[in-house]
Order: structure tokens, then sequence, then C-alpha cells
């Protein structure tokens, strides 16, 4: 693979417990090509949520090297990594994370304005009525269903036209037909503006749709396969 745009090398994760260390991830390789889309799949417990993590620079490596479009994001300190992630990244979490005094307009034209885009409530709304919200720009998150939140925060991330897209079980708190809705917006941002999507499922249904699936299980990736080729 020629220049990933994400590159995991011999990735290692401790943390300290109660009762001591406890090894998250024990030596992650892993490289994502540009425009690829895989899904992180395995048991609760596996590890899947801190790989994405330490990918976003959310969460930093204890062990090995994590790159994103080149840069070490073990090499930058915090504000650093916020400035990347601002003018690189979407991260979508199962838990909307919606700012809950901001209208849905306002949420999703926060990154816009912090980045000093000048026309971030113009592309804001475009975002909304790109994920069929347009009606409800002017309500806040308590008046609206947890499907229309989890567009709202789709819109948030796709808004500065990422790179890399990152997705936390971004169906998790969904029934099916909205998280079959947010499956098909998810794939129809990434082919919108080309971002590189790397998602976190338990729903089979999603990890199908992904060009890879990496298993992992106890912090170790068990398989790393096509798709489509399993399917």
């Amino acid at each position: 693979m020629a220049d990933p745009i994400l590159s995991l090398t011999d990735v290692r994760l401790t943390l300290d417990g109660n009762a001591g260390p406890v090894d998250i991830l024990h030596g992650i390789t892993v490289a994502v090509s540009a425009g690829e889309t895989l899904g992180l799949v395995g048991p609760s417990g596996s590890g899947k949520s801190s790989l994405l993590m330490l990918m976003g620079g959310l969460d930093r490596a204890t062990g090995g090297q994590v790159t994103a479009l080149g840069r070490d994001l073990g090499a930058l300190d915090e504000d650093q990594l916020a400035v990347f992630r601002r003018d690189h990244m979407g991260v979508v979490f199962q838990s909307f994370h919606l700012i809950p005094t901001m209208t849905a307009l306002e949420n999703v034209a926060t990154p816009l304005e912090l980045a000093g885009h000048k026309d971030a409530f113009d592309r804001a709304a475009e975002e909304l009525a790109a994920v069929g919200l347009a009606s409800r720009a002017d309500h806040y998150p308590s008046q609206m269903s947890g499907g229309e939140q989890q567009r709202v925060a789709l819109a948030r991330a796709a808004a500065p036209r990422p790179a890399i897209l990152l997705a936390d079980e971004p169906t998790g708190n969904l029934d099916g037909a909205n998280g079959q809705a947010i499956m098909d917006l998810l794939f129809g941002l990434r082919d919108r503006h080309g971002a590189t999507l790397v998602l976190v499922t338990h729903a089979p249904e999603l990890a199908a749709r992904c060009d890879r699936v990496l298993h992992l299980a106890d912090g170790r990736v068990i398989d790393d396969a096509s798709a489509r080729a399993a399917e």
C-alpha cells in the first residue's frame, strides 16, 4: 500500500487499573488507504473503540507509532492534536455529543466557525439538508429524536470536509429503521466528500458494507479481510 492515510505500527495501549496496569492493545499494525472504508469488529472489550480513539489522536498509544496524513500523532501536543482533528478529521460517537443549548444549525456550524470559515452557516445548512434535516435547523437537541440527533452529529462531522471520518458505534443507540438510515448517510457522506471511513460496529450488515473488516479479540487483530469477499 502506497502512502496510507492512516498507519499504525506495533501500537500498544496500557492503562492503569485498580489492580495495576491493564494491557488494552497488543502490537497492532494496520494501514488504511485513502478513500477506503474499514470496519472494526469484535466482542465487547476487544479493543475496537480504543483503537479508533488512537487513530483519531483522542488517546495516546503507550507504544508503537500512529500516523495520519503523514503526521506522527504521538509527536503532537494536545493543542496541535486538536487543530489537526479540526482540520482533517470528523468523529461520530454512539452518544451524539450535541451541545444542548445550540440549535441543530449552530451545532453543525460551530466547528466551521472555529476553523475560521466565513460561510460556516451556509455550509452547515447545506449539510443539514444533505441528511434530510433542513426543516429542523432551528430545533434544539431536546426537540429531536435520537435518529435526528445522530443525523445532526453526522452533518457536524462532515461539514469541515474531513479527509478521515471516524465513527464509534454510530447506530448503537438507534432502532432498525433509524440505524439503516444512518448507515446510508455514512456511506453517502463518504461518497460525496471522498473521505476515508473507519467505523466500530457490532452490526454485521454495517460491517459488510465496508471494503475491509478488521476482527479484534483481546486487543489483537485476529483477521483482516475484504468484507465483500467474505460474504
